[in-house]
């Protein structure tokens, strides 16, 4: 297996601040790969015989991790601290940190040379401070690695005296830009009650809910909303964030009383009801999950295309960690026939209009920037300054290009040229930019454009040629050099071999059709290519064709 070039960069600036500080931290949103670059941080760190042990507080990460583990660091021995296994004779293992905080499990703890701490904006709370401080107390030169994707915690607790740099930051911008996130576009719609949302007070851990509710919570606003999200987002699945559960229950019956499939999820319904409605959900017999601070962070449906803001949010990691519900893209294998190109997001408090963007600074100290020093841009019809985010003018509705909107917006136009980015050579088949493959020594990715849409199909030794992706040109080739990462290593990767320029042989010349060979400035590698296409074109126009007629838009 093999990283994406942004991922090579995290992994060795990462290895460089262990090297120097001895401790760092790595800063990587949704879709950035982390359990990919947590492994090979922690794969580069053990070559010498260290021993390791990968943090995590729940059993399916505990679980992924070390699966993940094992495909990017392969031949190296794992083990596994939780609730029914305890051993720590993998030379990197993988607790669970409920479990290992305990005392009697903290005592078997052999001396580590690495901890790895997953979702390490946690790294503060009490649990995990005794596990780092029995690691340091038993070898002081011990390596801390933390990767969280949100490191600035609500209650405004530093991660300084755990970690006191900041080794590398993947920033969303570069994640949409690169085809692994779909865009935001986001509309900030007042229905009369912003001014009032300002006054809010604040708590310690936010802003105070059930004020906030006496403000939403109201029939008309409610009405509003619904009205707002059928005419921009009606066919789309939808979660929805709201202050209280009284004003999650109204606003589910609304959505009901509209005549649109919706469930409500809370903390006080038992883990099976919960886990029942996001089946549905996700069976997409429900169209809209209304819930109230329980799908923030930990839960992922791709086709979710829609996130409704119901309440303020007073830190920018909780709006980041809302809106990034919906950012993620589809697999078509796990969603045939879904197609997803971005998400939009409807806000109708003032998260935006305090925040900006989505892009976050990181502060290990605690400290979270004053409130209401959000970017901001003229629109060019009524003239009013509006925050940078929005994709739609508040005051006068003029919808605004996406040039020049915000920075993550600017990502994508200046789209970072993934083509240029891979490891691999992409070939245009036919010269019309509608066909590229690029070719390894176990595998083959291929873009291809059929009505409006570019479909991602790959094929590999020993496995089935499967469509990979449907929709914006860069996600589909993310996909496919995806794909080829997974199924090459670096030996593999020969974009820069000198058999790409030779002529191709003639073994080559007689597997293509005719008017193939009479192109005598034909190299090795586009024959290869060329040949790959020939042999699978029938799977790649199956596949293509098949999403076409039952596409549904996500």
């Amino acid at each position: 297996m093999r990283l994406r070039p942004r991922q090579k960069t995290f992994v060795e600036r990462s290895v460089a601040a262990l090297a120097s500080r001895g401790n760092t931290l790595g800063v990587a949103p949704t879709g950035a790969g982390k359990t990919i670059m947590l492994s090979a941080v922690t794969g580069e760190m053990i070559g010498d015989g260290a021993k390791a042990c990968v943090l995590a507080h729940r059993d399916e990460l505990t679980e992924q991790n070390r699966a993940k583990f094992q495909r990017v660091v392969p031949g190296v021995a794992t083990s596994v601290i939780d609730a029914t296994e305890k051993s720590w004779g993998g030379q990197v293992a993988f607790a669970m940190v409920p479990t290992l905080a305990r005392t009697s499990n903290l005592a078997d703890m052999p001396r580590l040379d690495l901890l790895v701490v997953d979702e390490a904006h946690h790294a503060v709370a009490d649990s995990y401070r005794r596990i780092i401080d029995r690691v340091r107390e038993a070898n002081p030169d011990a390596r801390i690695f933390g990767i969280t994707a949100t490191p600035n915690r609500g209650d405004r607790k530093g991660l300084r005296d755990v970690f006191d740099n900041v080794a590398d930051q993947v920033r969303l911008g570069e994640l949409i830009a690169s085809g692994h996130l779909v865009l935001p576009r986001t509309f900030v719609i007042d229905v009369g009650v912003q001014d009032e949302l300002r006054s809010v007070r604040k708590t310690m851990s936010d802003f105070d809910m059930a004020e906030v509710a006496g403000i939403m919570d109201r029939a008309p606003v409610t009405d509003e909303v619904i009205r707002h999200w059928k005419e921009k987002a009606g066919d789309r699945q939808t979660v929805v964030f709201c202050s209280t559960v009284a004003h999650a229950e109204h606003v589910t019956e609304a959505f009901r009383a509209a005549g649109v499939s919706a469930a409500l999820i809370h903390g006080d319904l038992a883990a099976e009801t919960r886990k029942a409605i996001l089946a549905d959900y996700a069976a997409g017999s429900i169209r809209v999950v209304v819930n109230v601070a329980v799908l923030t962070e930990g839960w992922d449906h791709p086709p979710t295309s829609c996130v409704v803001l119901l309440r303020p949010s007073s830190y920018k990691s909780t709006m980041i960690q809302m809106v990034g519900r919906g950012l993620r893209i589809v697999d078509p294998e796990e969603y045939p026939g879904v197609v997803k190109t971005d998400c939009i997001v409807l806000d109708f408090g003032t998260s935006s209009l305090t925040h900006g963007t989505l892009e976050q600074d990181v502060d290990l100290d605690g400290r979270v920037p004053t409130p209401g020093e959000a970017p901001t841009k003229l629109c060019p019809e009524c003239k009013a300054e509006i925050p940078i985010a929005v994709t739609e003018c508040p005051i006068c509705g003029c919808e605004l290009p996406r040039e020049g909107a915000e920075p993550i917006d600017s990502f994508v136009m200046t789209e970072l040229d993934l083509l240029e980015q891979s490891s691999f050579a992409w070939v245009d088949l036919f010269g019309d930019d509608a066909a590229l493959m690029a070719n390894g020594f176990h595998a083959w990715g291929g873009v291809f454009f059929l009505e409006g849409r570019w479909h991602a199909v790959g094929g590999a030794k020993g496995k089935a040629t499967r469509l990979l992706s449907v929709g914006e040109r860069i996600v589909c080739l993310a996909q496919a050099d995806d794909w080829l990462n997974t199924h090459e290593t670096d030996e593999s990767a020969f974009k820069s071999k000198r058999w790409l320029k030779q002529d191709a042989t003639e073994k080559q010349l007689n597997c293509l059709p005719p008017e193939f060979r009479r192109d005598y400035g034909l190299t090795r590698y586009r024959a290869s290519a060329l040949i790959s296409f020939q042999f699978n074109k029938r799977d790649i126009r199956r596949l293509v064709t098949a999403a076409e007629p039952e596409r549904r838009a996500a």
